[in-house]
């Protein structure tokens, strides 16, 4: 049983050991591309959406939840293919589903790592709709790390 999920894995673009043997990779996206010149894989270990995990509660010690932050992106752009898009009208609710999906999956005490962009959705108007509060993280820049913990 692997002891940390990635959410919404992307490409692992953050993660230094893209197969980490401890963590399970799941996305909803499994794709292999180039566009513009780079070149983007999408595979995860697991094909699902974040807002309906196919796992049972309590299964993992640490969640990393990075989901899309782009409500608009060309459709042919560099930044959808690497990164994915929020709906536009829905994004609330989303967002709101996968918090509570990423602790529901989470172990009691366990911790969540969340991180969000808001080039487009600013970070107060995202803490005001998810039902958790950070316990810390960077308050500064546009790229922001949190952590969250199941008590």
């Amino acid at each position: 049983m692997k002891k940390i999920l990635d959410a919404c894995c992307g490409s692992r673009m953050f993660w230094f050991d893209k197969e980490n043997e401890n963590t399970l990779y799941m996305d909803i996206r499994k794709e292999k591309f180039s566009i513009h010149g780079k070149h983007v894989n999408v595979n995860p270990d697991v094909q699902a959406d974040f807002r309906d995990m196919p796992f049972e509660d309590n299964s993992f010690y640490m969640v990393v939840y990075d989901p899309p932050h782009l409500k608009w992106a060309g459709p042919n752009s560099i930044m959808k293919a690497q990164y994915g898009q929020l709906d536009k009208e829905n994004w609330k609710e989303d967002l709101t589903k996968g918090f509570r999906e990423c602790m529901r999956v989470l172990k009691p005490n366990g911790t969540l790592i969340f991180k969000w962009s808001d080039c487009q959705v600013n970070v107060k108007q995202l803490l005001d709709v998810i039902p958790y509060k950070p316990l810390f993280g960077n308050q500064r820049g546009t790229t922001h790390w949190m952590v969250f913990m199941k008590f």
